[in-house]
């Protein structure tokens, strides 16, 4: 048979292998293809394939049945092999892929982990033997990503390229003005001409909530007053609750405080004037940031799990607090 040059060679798929142990094994071609299900003509197209790149005859075609020849011979033994190997090289990363993670740190903001922490657990209960939920302001847990205190961080800070990393954009949510049942919203009202009528209530600026709502006010109403400011939801809604304040909050911070937001009106700031026109949006996305060497395939899992929450949540968000459904937005899959 002719050999080709050496500059030619290229090794043997999978499939041509394949073929050529199944065919040693049954002692047929008819077996061989029977057992692989695929046609005769397939098996017998692969041992050619194989003839022709090895530069060697496999068969002694003299004898009826057909023997291996040496090389065939030794063709079998060590594709024998490197199958074998390659079947428990899948079956390992599968595995690994399917084992508890031993523990699991997951750093994310307050109303987050109030909100959707518990669908986190329990969808995380099968896959780490120990999950530890940590919770606070966004500078703070960053900080504690970046010194490998944590091995993912939920964050609505604005990603930043870090070679290492990776960032999902997970849900994104708009914002909107609670105010006191009682109080009227006259029509075409600004956020500066409410604030007359009820202080402002402020999330604190060391936190991204803080400081978006404090960005967007110096844009469209500087002279609003900040008086009150605060780090959590719970106190800043129960003051307006009780008719002491107004506040620009999300569709997650009220839910997280639902037992204030049921007694509270919700504005749209679209429904709102500011010169004679409509405040434009104002939101945070949410991004999950990993390390794709130390999380892996998990990192997706956990992604797809927040999104299914927010779904769920989202017609609770809609039934009970009467939200405007498209306050809220999924991002499937999708990379900032």
């Amino acid at each position: 048979m002719k050999k080709r040059s050496a500059d030619k060679l290229l090794p043997p798929s999978w499939e041509q292998l394949g073929s050529w142990v199944a065919l040693v094994e049954t002692g047929s071609v008819s077996a061989a293809a029977h057992r692989l299900e695929i046609s005769q003509a397939g098996v017998s197209q692969h041992v050619r394939q194989l003839e022709e790149s090895l530069g060697a005859s496999l068969l002694d075609r003299s004898t009826r049945p057909a023997h291996p020849t040496a090389s065939g011979q030794r063709l079998y033994e060590q594709a024998h092999d490197l199958l074998s190997r390659a079947g428990q090289m899948a079956e390992t990363v599968r595995a690994l892929s399917r084992s508890k993670r031993s523990l699991l740190r997951l750093g994310c903001v307050d109303s987050f982990a109030a909100v959707i922490g518990p669908q986190m657990v329990r969808g995380l209960a099968g896959r780490v033997q120990r999950l530890r939920l940590i919770s606070g302001i966004n500078p703070g847990l960053a900080e504690q990503f970046d010194n490998h205190q944590l091995d993912v961080l939920i964050t609505t800070d604005d990603p930043k390229p870090v070679p290492g990393r990776e960032c999902l954009a997970l849900f994104s949510e708009q914002f909107l003005l609670a105010v006191p049942l009682e109080l009227q919203v006259p029509p075409l009202a600004s956020l500066h001409q409410l604030s007359r009528q009820r202080p402002f209530m402020h999330y604190s600026t060391r936190s991204k909530m803080g400081s978006l709502v404090d960005a967007y006010l110096s844009r469209h109403d500087p002279e609003i007053e900040r008086v009150f400011e605060f780090d959590a939801t719970d106190p800043l809604l129960s003051l307006v609750r009780e008719d002491l304040g107004i506040a620009l909050t999300t569709p997650l911070c009220l839910w997280q405080s639902r037992y204030h937001a049921m007694r509270l009106k919700c504005v749209p700031l679209s429904v709102l004037r500011h010169k004679g026109q409509a405040y434009p949006p104002l939101k945070r996305t949410f991004y999950l940031v990993y390390r794709p060497d130390e999380l892996g395939p998990l990192a997706q899992d956990i992604a797809a799990m927040v999104r299914v929450a927010v779904r769920d949540l989202q017609r609770q968000w809609v039934a009970e607090l009467k939200l405007p459904a498209d306050l809220l937005s999924v991002d499937e899959d999708s990379r900032p």
